[in-house]
């Protein structure tokens, strides 16, 4: 007579499973410790974790989601983890103004074409509806709002386990594709004296409306974009005066990325290899002239000034010493990638970067980043989606002995 499985036969059952799951790598202790298992967690779901995640898909790879879910033994199995309450990435984030006619370009997602938009829409109701078509497209379970704290190796094996802690339970999982992007780490240079200004101050990740600033002195301080596209929106119902620690380069002609767009990823991929930070990306393309910077140049907006040097309780120093009042600090002063929670992966280099061959961490081939460096574009963030599947499933491959799925 055979007797069903007791509760700690199941128990044990499915702790078996999970270190299955991820290949025998991590000891029964340290997964009877985290809530879920998976081969590999993506971390972001914005274009770049959007694309990854298909590619996975395609490979094989099962889509898992919720505490408890340790894997199994279905094969290989990828989570979506996202800090946001909703799909869309950073576009849900963005200002009221910026309308789908002037954004930067959308590429379409892997699988799934980018509909006809009204380019009146704005960009952050048209992008991330058309990213939660896709998801409910590809039946991709994404776990959110879920932030990831920390990734941290369970061993010293190069091939180990890595544990991610987050504010909803903790996964263990053989790889991590970090698809976090540089919304959520604004960049605000330390100008003394700023601590003392009593008007506002504010990043260009705050800005709502320009109707925001009438009748106010608007400094906005940065030479990217972002910050020419709100130079010109706030300069249309207030003052406004342009402050940016170099000249900045504006291209006579236009931008053609079969061309332009090849050499510029060919920089910033050659900056990011050796381990240096990658820098903005107007720093590699230049500003482009768009009918409304043609508007604000006519309109004298685009008259720049140096770096000030000092922020007063009213005002700010000038780089000639001359007193200006302003009542708003906009600082229009970028970002810098999201990467905190990878930090006990000691990933940095000595020059202050993370050094990337490709999509993969050099010398971390557990590791891959995706929309970093030179796939930050929505193009190419699509293609680093598909090589960082490609290169995984590879690795994992060989420490399976198991054919990879090209």
């Amino acid at each position: 007579m055979t007797c069903p499985p007791s509760a700690a036969d199941a128990d044990a059952e499915a702790t078996a499973d999970a270190v299955a799951t991820v290949d025998a790598v991590a000891t029964v202790d340290a997964v009877a410790t985290v809530d879920a298992v998976a081969t590999v967690a993506v971390i972001g779901a914005g274009q770049a974790g959007l694309s990854v995640a298909h590619h996975l898909r395609r490979r094989g790879f099962r889509a898992v989601s919720g505490a408890g879910d340790r894997g199994g033994p279905a094969g290989r199995t990828v989570v979506v983890l996202d800090a946001n309450q909703r799909p869309g990435g950073a576009w849900q984030h963005r200002w009221a103004s910026l309308r789908m006619a002037t954004v930067n370009g959308i590429h379409d997602l892997p699988g799934t074409p980018l509909p006809p938009v009204d380019p009146a829409e704005e960009a952050r109701t048209a992008v991330p509806r058309y990213f939660a078509d896709h998801e409910a497209r590809e039946a991709l379970p994404v776990l959110r709002p879920v932030r990831v704290r920390s990734v941290t190796p369970v061993d010293a094996r190069p091939d180990g386990a890595l544990r991610l802690d987050t504010d909803h339970g903790s996964w263990l999982v053989r790889a991590v594709v970090n698809a976090t992007g540089t919304w959520d780490t604004p960049v605000v240079p330390d100008v003394p004296g700023a601590a003392s200004f009593l008007g506002e101050q504010l990043h260009s990740r705050d800005f709502v409306d320009a109707e925001h600033f009438r009748g106010r002195r608007v400094a906005v301080v940065g030479g990217g974009i972002s910050a020419v596209q709100l130079l010109g929106e706030i300069s249309l119902v207030t003052s406004t005066v342009w402050y940016t620690r170099r000249e900045p380069v504006f291209l006579p002609g236009g931008f053609v990325h079969e061309v332009d767009g090849v050499d510029v990823e060919r920089r910033v991929a050659a900056d990011v290899r050796a381990g240096r930070p990658p820098a903005s990306i107007v720093s590699y393309t230049g500003l482009i002239w768009t009918g409304a910077l043609r508007d604000a140049a006519r309109r004298g907006v685009l008259e720049r000034r140096p770096m000030f040097t000092r922020v007063r309780p009213h005002g700010v120093v000038e780089a000639d010493g001359t007193d200006t009042s302003v009542d708003v600090l906009l600082w229009a002063t970028g970002y810098r990638a999201d990467l905190d929670h990878l930090a006990p992966m000691h990933l940095r280099g000595p020059l202050g970067g993370v050094p990337v061959a490709g999509t993969q961490v050099t010398d971390e081939p557990r590791v891959h980043l995706v929309g970093y460096g030179p796939s930050q574009s929505t193009v190419g963030a699509n293609r680093a989606g598909r090589a960082a599947a490609r290169d995984l499933d590879r690795w994992l491959a060989v420490h399976e002995g198991a054919p990879a799925h090209d």
